[in-house]
């Protein structure tokens, strides 16, 4: 395995109201972990093992894979599940042994919103670096993005969400069908709806799980942003922004105030937050950060430069095409969130065409690092943040 040498990136120097110094300065240090995957569809960080590490699991073209800390061995968990590409992946400690459970979709063709889509419960070996066994659950159509969350009655199921609805043609028709299986599976086991098929969800391209006993999520969607809220057995919808968005994130600025970071449109080029109550139509409150993302692609939220408030880590993949621009960007609040934002640190200059993107702590030292997949690039790189803590 090769490995690029040690790079420091450095950020913009940034002043800010809940600050009174500049804000430390972003460095990290890129290293491949993977220079020849196919896609790199998902990501998803979890202890796979038990060993108390988080290690990087991997959603490829044909096959299922996870990279095992600190050194990170790759070890194939299944493959060729399905005649079509795997498109992703969820991983999650359900039952408190420390080792997560694993759920995977497959068949991905987006045009077929009859026939496609595919999700597997994978159940593991006593020795994990073998071979999983792949359960096969009922589906909808279009098989795109999935989560473990934990209900209302605190229980884990795995919330699923398709890409188009049923004989949706053009984006529109049917709304997409979000689905909710229990876990554990059992055979007399049956999906339930988490809302739709009737909803007016098109072109529903990814989703992002909020804090709580019961985890609610934020939809990005062709209408916008929605969220879906649990109250017992109930699911309740609102609108929360209503222009066409890819990907969704939540965070939160200094003073504690909440926004909502998305890519517009799907695989758009902008990059835009919305501020406000979790409960309120945020639309009025647009901010456009960056318009000059190509293919944006893969969104993350989390305090890279130890502040205690969110920045925004924004993916790109290009098109494919030579001469094409692509990487990953570091936005972060310039003074506060109402009085503007600036680009902190280009973190990745065309060496990764994002298609996925994780923040996750992978060595316990207390700063998240950043995990990209890369398409066009078909690499997975691990940037590790050695960023100095804040000066007092």
């Amino acid at each position: 395995m090769k490995f690029p040498p040690s790079c420091l990136l450095l950020a913009f120097s940034l002043a800010t109201s809940a600050v009174a110094a500049e804000l430390p300065v972003l460095k990290v240090r890129p290293q491949t972990i993977d220079a020849k995957i196919s896609v790199g569809y998902g990501l998803a960080i979890a202890d796979v093992d038990g060993d108390g590490q988080p290690d990087i699991l991997l959603a490829d073209q044909k096959q299922i894979v996870w990279y095992r800390a600190p050194k990170w061995e790759k070890f194939v968990m299944a493959e060729n599940l399905t005649p079509k590409d795997n498109v992703c992946i969820a991983a999650r400690d359900l039952d408190g042994d420390g080792k997560c459970e694993v759920a995977v979709g497959a068949e991905w063709a987006p045009n077929d919103t009859v026939n496609s889509g595919a999700i597997f419960l994978l159940n593991a070996p006593a020795d994990r670096t073998q071979r999983w066994t792949a359960v096969k659950l009922p589906h909808e159509p279009t098989t795109h993005r999935m989560h473990w969350l934990r209900g209302a009655d605190g229980k884990f199921f795995l919330a699923v969400l398709p890409l188009h609805g049923r004989g949706n043609k053009n984006n529109e028709g049917v709304g997409a069908a979000f689905l909710g299986y229990e876990w554990p599976w059992k055979e007399t086991s049956r999906p339930f709806p988490i809302f739709g098929p009737d909803a007016a969800l098109h072109a529903t391209h990814n989703f992002d799980l909020l804090p709580g006993r019961a985890e609610s999520v934020l939809v990005a969607t062709k209408e916008g942003v929605r969220s879906f809220t649990a109250a017992g057995d109930v699911w309740f919808n609102r609108i929360r922004t209503t222009q066409p968005v890819g990907e969704v994130r939540a965070g939160r600025s200094p003073g504690g105030i909440a926004w909502v970071a998305a890519i517009e449109p799907m695989h758009g080029n902008t990059l835009a937050i919305y501020r406000g109550s979790a409960s309120a139509d945020l639309t009025s409150s647009r901010l456009v950060l960056d318009e000059s993302l190509n293919q944006g692609h893969g969104l993350a939220t989390g305090d890279l430069l130890g502040t205690g408030f969110d920045q925004i880590v924004v993916g790109s993949r290009g098109a494919g095409k030579p001469g094409d621009t692509f990487g990953l960007k570091l936005y972060a609040p310039a003074v506060a969130p109402d009085t503007g934002w600036k680009l902190a640190a280009l973190i990745d200059n065309n060496q990764m065409a994002c298609e996925d993107l994780k923040i996750a702590d992978l060595n316990g030292d207390g700063r998240p690092d950043i995990i990209a997949a890369g398409r066009a690039t078909k690499n997975v790189i691990i940037y590790w943040n050695e960023t100095s803590p804040p000066k007092p």
